[in-house]
Formats: C-alpha cells, structure tokens, sequence
C-alpha cells in the first residue's frame, strides 16, 4: 500500500507519474464504446467489487445524468444513455450470492436484462475477480461487447474482454483512483460528442 510507504506529497507526485503511464487510446477507446451504445440505443451495464464496483455506481450514476444540461432534465423527447450498475440491486445480488453463491451476482442480471449489442464495462483492479470474470463469459457468448478495467498484471480479464483500459500498477488504491479520474474524462467527452451531435 504505497499510502503507508509514501508522505503526502511523495503520493501525490506518484499519482500524478502513473496517470502519464495511462494509453489515451484505451480511455479513448471506453468512450468509443459507450458512445456507441448511445448511438444505437444499446443499454451499458457495469460491474465491479469493492471500490471498483463503488466506481461502477458512480460512472453509472455520471454517465445517467451528468451527459444531460439542465434545460433537458425535463425534455421527454431528449435521447438519453442507458446504462445500469450491476452492483446496486442490493437484495437481488444477495438472493444469488446467498442461495447460489458470490459468482453469480453479476451473470444472473445480465441473464434478465441484456441482450446482443450491449456494453458490459467490467472493472476488477486485479483483473481475476470470478463474479466479473463469470459475466464477462456469458456476455462473450450472447453478443455483448466487453470492455474491461484493471490494474496490476491485467489478469484473466484483460485477456477475455473484447477491449480493455489497464493501469499496470500493483497498488490497489492508486489503480482506483486513476480509474475514476479516466471514467470522470470519458464522461466529459461523450457530453460533447452527444451536443455536438445536435
């Protein structure tokens, strides 16, 4: 844990290191891909543990709102993005994770909800979290595009998923933090791309 290694500006300075070492294509690539979505009327779903599934529901919760202007909270006729966290149904995921077990919280959703076409933007900081991995499967097979978010060595999901955004950095806290200053610029490139579109 690089917080329990480095003083305040040390961490800060390092941070700011790792953001450098992020591929502008693969952020620029997640954009492409929710954007598309947008495009078509295809839903986006995330998916994610701990402070990658708290990141899930905030990406989830920004790109919902936050790729509107104000004047257009009230527009019925105004397109909208769809896009659902996985990891907000609490009674749902702990109905599987209980009776069926933690790996299936994500695919038992997705079983209900998707359907070809759609994005599942899947995002484990190690990349081998099985619940994510297992959704990520079925979504391969069903006719989801699969993008995932990761960190350290990439794991298995950076191998499975269609496309991906890897920071490779063995600290979990830092990883999690870049994914969320990335999904923070993505946000702000599709509210353009959608008003300038109009």
């Amino acid at each position: 844990m690089l917080g329990a290694e480095l003083d305040a500006r040390s961490y800060l300075q390092r941070t700011a290191a790792e953001l450098q070492r992020v591929d502008p294509k693969e952020v620029e690539a997640l954009a492409d891909e929710i954007y598309r979505c947008y495009e078509t009327d295809r839903f986006v779903f995330i998916c994610g543990n701990g402070g990658s599934g708290a990141n899930a529901s905030h990406f989830c919760e920004d790109l919902g709102k936050s790729t509107l202007r104000r004047e257009d909270f009230d527009d019925d006729s105004r397109k909208r993005l769809k896009v659902l966290s996985l990891t907000d149904n609490t009674p749902y995921i702990l109905a599987w994770a209980n009776d069926e077990g933690y790996d299936r919280i994500f695919v038992e959703q997705l079983k209900n909800l998707a359907s070809p076409g759609d994005l599942l933007i899947a995002i484990s900081g190690s990349g081998n979290s099985a619940n994510v991995l297992r959704a990520v499967e079925w979504a391969n097979a069903h006719g989801l595009r699969t993008f995932g978010v990761t960190g350290y060595d990439g794991g298995k999901l950076k191998q499975l998923a269609h496309r991906s955004l890897h920071v490779p950095l063995n600290d979990m806290g830092m990883v999690e933090s870049i994914h969320l200053v990335v999904f923070h610029w993505v946000l702000g490139e599709l509210f353009r791309r959608i008003y300038a579109a109009t």
